[in-house]
């Protein structure tokens, strides 16, 4: 048997042996409804962000993010309106248990609902789980994607990918792998179902999609020109897919109001 002192004396240890290792993820982009920024803040980072996840059994972690004006502006793609989406949450599952946690996840919500606990003057822009395709390191970065959400990064940038016909995250994967990427460390993923028994407010989306999720040390708007457009334009020009929304946000400051009065 392989001892602690001897496999983390290495930097980077490969996925398959790894004992704390990511599986899939829930990504959900909430838009609070006008007069209610705060409020919804307040109630997400502390009641919901806790008691409708992260207490849950198999959470590797979590973090919250915001689009602000600043962020939005940066925004393209093909969804409809692409100011919506101010406030982005992604937990990390521990992989081998999305089932267990994913049973966990309804029943608890379905009791926040029952006991008043939910928040109603909010709007869900895309709320999925995905399974974890790929991790990518950019060139020197020896960080593994399960410490992501708590390095404390200077934002993070997510691509919604419309798959074209016949393409699978597989032909993401192989894009991404052959070119040198931007952020520290990010990762791909294809979608997982929905329990049917979710609360009707999260909508169902049937879409072939994949999500990227870059890591980014500097704010990703300072590098949005230089390293980001060309890569979803890649990923557009190499017939893969298209862009439903490309995005960057950055951390929101826990026990403060900050941001609430930009996103719009």
């Amino acid at each position: 048997m392989q001892t602690s002192e001897s496999l983390f004396s290495n930097a980077v240890i490969p996925r398959a042996d790894r004992p704390i290792r990511l599986g899939s993820l829930l990504f959900t982009m909430v838009e609070p409804r006008p007069g209610y920024e705060v409020a919804y803040n307040r109630w997400y980072e502390r009641d919901h962000f806790y008691s409708g996840c992260m207490i849950g059994a198999y959470t590797v972690s979590g973090g919250r993010y915001v689009a602000t004006l600043a962020e939005k502006a940066k925004r393209f793609g093909t969804n409809t309106d692409l100011n919506k989406g101010s406030y982005l949450a992604l937990y990390w599952i521990l992989d081998g248990h999305h089932q267990d946690w994913d049973a966990w996840a309804v029943k608890q919500v379905n009791d926040l609902h029952a006991t008043g606990r939910m928040f109603k003057e909010r709007d869900h822009i895309h709320t999925s789980f995905y399974g974890l395709d790929a991790e990518y390191n950019a060139p020197g970065s020896i960080m593994p994607i399960e410490l992501a959400l708590d390095r404390g990064y200077g934002g993070v940038v997510a691509f919604i990918i419309d798959l074209a016909p016949g393409k699978s995250g597989a032909d993401v994967t192989a894009l991404l792998n052959a070119r040198n990427l931007p952020g520290d460390v990010a990762l791909s993923g294809s979608p997982l179902p929905l329990d049917p028994t979710s609360p009707k407010d999260v909508p169902q989306d049937g879409s072939e999609r994949v999500v990227f999720l870059s890591f980014s040390i500097e704010d990703p708007k300072t590098v949005w020109e230089e390293r980001y457009v060309p890569l979803a334009r890649a990923i557009e020009d190499a017939g893969i897919g298209t862009i439903a929304i490309a995005s960057p946000f950055i951390p929101t400051i826990p026990g403060t109001d900050t941001y609430t009065d930009q996103i719009w």
